[in-house]
């Protein structure tokens, strides 16, 4: 076994748990992203702010997230997965908290600072631990529990976020979110294997030195980043603009046609993952790109609509986003080898941070306000958002040039041969 196939075998039953468990710390992450897409039209009313601000807003996120991750890079893989990951987690529960309780625009960024730099190590430790324990063979399916977090999170959390912002303000769902920290918290002490994963002998600059002189490393960043970027500069306003341009009640409208887009990611997530272990992972990120190419078309260029036609174009919309992750992000995991693993995720996570970061400020800068309130220059956006579409695969097919055990699909199974039959 080569080390980059190297992983921790558990039972069946662990295993369950164990992914179950780490798509609940994703599910948080990940909310703690989504709640404030659908906040942009209350906090830019609350706050007196503009578009460009609000982009900077959900950016330091990112950018808190990135510089977190790189420092990560050097030291992650001197301690074990768990002990990691419950302890940044910690320290993201704490500064949601502060989100909820910040009580200026100033003071939120601040506190989103520091969401962004535990949340997104600790996000890192989730793929990492995937990685670890998930053979490459059945990589993809694992993967796409962990992803289904994604779904879920709009689904449970981006209506209920919509719906406590509206009945009790926008420091409602962070305090919501907070809340579900604790016992996600708890049930990852309890549950999560407490593998060995720490290098012996670690050297911090030696091993960030071999992570980021590694070809195949810098192709697999590349990809990550790019992969991100093209959902990046659409979705901060997204929802802003179904309220703004297709007419959408943001309290009882909007929140449908989230939940028909999160139903709907549900539903396909599987079978993504599904087919990521059983094809060329490169054919299918290719097919789902083509998808999302053709609905950002129509989703960015959409007017006033029923609420029926903008939640069906917000299913597609999310569907083929999502479907993309679980071909690419295997790609990018089989890349590295076990002892590589911890800083090579982190150093991923930090750059994917930064290019959302530079996606949400690159939307900032093509959004402005119309004289009616409607936001302007959402067409713009998805030629941006295409241009990204072809990057992501361009990158990904240099990466499978490169390395082509990333994409391929697990091996068949054949039946044992015969001792009692003559060789031919």
């Amino acid at each position: 076994m080569s080390s980059a196939e190297q992983h921790h075998a558990l039972s069946p039953g662990r295993e369950r748990v164990t992914l179950l468990t780490l798509g609940a710390v994703q599910f948080t992450h990940i909310l703690d992203f989504m709640i404030m897409m659908p906040l942009g039209a209350q906090l830019m009313a609350v706050f007196d702010i503009n578009p460009a601000q609000f982009a900077r807003l959900v950016a330091s996120y990112g950018i808190a997230a990135a510089l977190s991750g790189f420092a990560g890079g050097f030291v992650l893989d001197r301690f074990d997965r768990k002990r990691s990951l419950v302890i940044l987690y910690a320290g993201f529960g704490l500064a949601t908290l502060a989100c909820a309780l910040a009580p200026t625009y100033s003071t939120l960024v601040l506190a989103r600072l520091a969401a962004g730099a535990f949340g997104g190590l600790a996000g890192s430790m989730v793929s990492a631990m995937v990685g670890d324990i998930i053979p490459p063979a059945r990589r993809g399916r694992g993967m796409s529990v962990v992803m289904a977090a994604f779904p879920l999170a709009t689904v449970l959390g981006v209506p209920a976020g919509l719906v406590l912002a509206g009945k009790y303000g926008w420091h409602a769902p962070f305090f919501l979110l907070a809340a579900l920290t604790v016992p996600v918290l708890v049930l990852a002490t309890l549950t999560l294997p407490p593998i060995k994963t720490a290098v012996h002998d670690h050297q911090p600059l030696r091993q960030m030195r071999e992570i980021l002189s590694h070809g195949i490393h810098l192709r697999a960043f590349a990809l990550g980043m790019v992969l991100v970027m093209a959902g990046g500069v659409l979705i901060p306003f997204l929802a802003p603009s179904y309220v703004a341009n297709v007419g959408l009640d943001e309290a009882s409208e909007l929140p449908i046609a989230y939940f028909a887009g999160g139903i709907a990611t549900a539903l396909s997530t599987p079978l993504v993952g599904w087919l990521s272990d059983h094809m060329d992972r490169l054919k299918l990120l290719i097919i789902m790109s083509v998808g999302s190419v053709v609905t950002v078309v129509v989703i960015t260029r959409l007017g006033p609509s029923t609420v029926a036609f903008a939640s069906g174009i917000m299913a597609m919309f999310m569907v083929t986003m999502s479907g993309r992750f679980a071909p690419a992000m295997t790609m990018i995991t089989n890349a590295v080898d076990a002892r590589y693993r911890g800083g090579f995720m982190s150093v991923n996570a930090a750059l994917q941070q930064a290019a959302s970061a530079g996606a949400s400020i690159m939307a900032g800068s093509f959004i402005t306000r119309g004289p009616g309130g409607q936001l302007i220059g959402m067409p713009g956006l998805s030629y941006a958002s295409i241009t990204f579409f072809v990057l992501t695969v361009i990158l990904a097919a240099r990466l499978r040039a490169a390395a082509p055990h990333v994409a391929m699909p697990a091996p068949k199974r054949l039946a044992p041969a015969d001792p009692h039959q003559a060789p031919a």
